[in-house]
């Protein structure tokens, strides 16, 4: 009964058939019909005129947008534990040359204007400092907390006031516009977000990712960059059919709201032991290394985590689309009966 990543969940079934519907001959890399139609379902969803082009990465998605906004001299404003930071490696680097990521604090790895004006106003206008040139948050966080459509557009309004690129790493977005129950634009566009990383993997995709580009630009400017980096497939026609039947007929929508709803069964047998307050499918709990061993002896399998201050251990367990409901109450009842 594993809750450890929505990563490692099954690829849904429309999204296999989708692939299955893609297996003819067509034309080569983005050329083909699927990936043609990318722009208008992404334009369709968001309500507004929008680019998308496919990559098979999480890590490429966000590093390709990063690439396109800073110039290696540069740099980019993020949380000090936002996924870019501490999960790819430094992919971030490898992707723009060189750029400094410019880590920020914030409860729930989320960023506020504040804690990214006391980041970059000490920084002097000058060629001995690097230069700050876009933002990036995470949403919903690594501590599966989620940013509100208000929130988003006041960091969207300092980044266009301080001339910054915005970017939105996506890889759980689902969740969060499920957990909000808002339009997605509301969250990006109409908020001062310039790309977004549309996550599909978690969500039950099986190697596609999206990145949606509300500034066509740079758009133009990852085409390049996707092909010199390795990520202009030519069989890309199967990558957009997976995003393509993840968005179309809500697929996205009804996934996510089905990994939060089993989150928050698994939170409401956790009571106080959760120290994140549970908005997506990430459960932060506190339990002892004699409880963490007591439910992996009954079949549980979960992340250890660092524990809060003063307490003895923690865990992260991560909700997906396809988590069995019996696996869900019986790990509830197990938690609620230690």
């Amino acid at each position: 009964m594993k809750f450890f990543s929505d990563n490692a969940a099954a690829v849904h079934p429309r999204v296999w058939e989708a692939m299955h519907a893609a297996d003819t001959p067509d034309s080569g890399y983005d050329g083909d019909a699927w990936s043609r139609a990318l722009d208008d379902a992404f334009s369709d969803l968001f309500g507004t005129e929008c680019t998308a082009l496919w990559v098979a990465t999480g890590t490429a998605a966000n590093c390709l947008a990063l690439a396109a906004m800073v110039p290696p001299h540069g740099g980019v404003v993020c949380h000090r534990e936002a996924h870019i930071e501490m999960d790819e490696g430094g992919a971030p680097g490898f992707y723009t040359h060189g750029a400094k990521l410019m880590l920020a604090e914030g409860e729930g790895a989320k960023l506020s204007p504040d804690a990214i004006r006391a980041v970059i106003d000490p920084i002097r206008d000058d060629v001995h400092q690097v230069q700050p040139h876009a933002i990036s948050i995470t949403q919903a966080t690594e501590y599966g907390r989620v940013y509100t459509p208000s929130q988003v557009a006041e960091i969207g309004s300092l980044a266009q006031g301080r001339a910054l690129g915005l970017h939105m790493d996506g890889a759980r977005f689902a969740n969060a516009v499920a957990h909000l129950g808002c339009h997605p634009a509301e969250l990006t566009a109409q908020a001062g977000v310039d790309v977004l990383s549309f996550g599909c993997v978690k969500n039950g995709g099986m190697n596609a990712e999206a990145l949606v580009f509300f500034d066509s630009e740079l758009a133009d400017v990852v085409r390049y960059r996707r092909k010199r980096a390795g990520h202009l497939q030519s069989k890309g026609r199967y990558l957009a059919a997976q995003v393509l039947a993840m968005i179309e007929g809500d697929l996205w929508l009804e996934n996510a709201r089905a990994a939060n709803a089993a989150a928050q069964e698994i939170a409401s047998a956790c009571g106080s032991r959760v120290f994140h307050p549970v908005e997506a499918n990430e459960i932060f709990m506190v339990l002892s290394p004699a409880e963490q061993a007591s439910l992996r002896q009954q079949g549980f399998d979960f992340y250890d985590w660092t524990a809060p201050a003063g307490t003895p251990g923690a865990a992260r367990l991560v909700a997906a689309w396809n988590s069995d409901p019996a696996h869900v109450a019986a790990l509830s009842r197990a938690i609620a009966a230690l």
